[in-house]
């Protein structure tokens, strides 16, 4: 697989004198899944507001594709935990925000759009408001608004953790389903051990004060993967293996 997008030798601090992240390097593959997992105030934020260009690191530099965006908004999408949805505005003009913004005319905006929701499973909703859908519905139309934003890599910043488990289990499996159709990349920031697991292809455990990336656990189980895969001797072992390697 070709790398998407890097990050080297990424250190960051925010008064210079605070350091918050030593020397990361990750590296995410054309159509992979990665997981950023690391206990809370440990960075991983911090190191999506760096690869999103919200911050500039004072060493390091990140690539997309090859080329350098270093300190650069506007190209990667970043979706953060909550939904963040404008309630006033319908749902397909909520997800058509990303194309308005680049100077897209509001009526193709919602054509654009349009196209994406029978894909996203929100066929339906084009008119509704935010108020009226479920919260997995919501979600769905946050990351549309994502994927329109840029169509190469997402940064998704626990995307899940709000909903219900038997709602989230279902989010879990479609989301794999997108990605695979749309071919994107993805990298996600979990505090969910199971989650990780069930989808990631690659995980990165990012540990102490400074953050750095200390551990990466291949997953090797073949995606899509099998309904009863938590419930499995192999899943046990990926969950063993990561809490015996991250900080508390």
């Amino acid at each position: 697989m070709s790398a998407k997008l890097e990050v080297k030798d990424v250190t960051f601090s925010y008064d210079g004198e605070t350091t918050v992240l030593r020397d990361v390097n990750l590296t995410l593959n054309d159509g992979e899944l990665v997981c950023l997992l690391g206990v809370s105030g440990g960075g991983k934020t911090t190191l999506f507001n760096v690869i999103a260009g919200l911050n500039r690191p004072q060493q390091g530099k990140v690539l997309l594709n090859g080329e350098d965006i270093t300190g650069q908004t506007g190209k990667v999408s970043y979706m953060l935990q909550k939904d963040m949805l404008l309630p006033y505005r319908r749902v397909v003009d909520n997800v058509a925000l990303p194309l308005i913004i680049k100077g897209v005319r509001k009526k193709e905006a919602r054509r654009i759009a349009g196209e994406q929701f029978e894909r996203f499973g929100l066929e339906g909703t084009q008119m509704r408001y935010p108020a009226e859908l479920s919260g997995g519905m919501r979600q769905r139309a946050a990351l549309l608004r994502t994927y329109l934003f840029s169509a190469d890599v997402a940064l998704l910043d626990e995307p899940f953790s709000a909903l219900d488990t038997i709602t989230k289990s279902g989010m879990h499996q479609w989301y794999l389903d997108v990605m695979e159709k749309i071919r994107l990349s993805t990298i996600f920031i979990t505090h969910d051990i199971d989650e990780a697991i069930l989808l990631s292809d690659r995980i990165y455990l990012l540990n102490g004060k400074p953050g750095t990336l200390t551990d990466e656990i291949i997953i090797r189980e073949p995606k899509p993967r099998r309904a009863d895969f938590n419930l499995t001797g192999e899943f046990l072992q990926y969950k063993r293996e990561i809490i015996s390697k991250l900080q508390t």
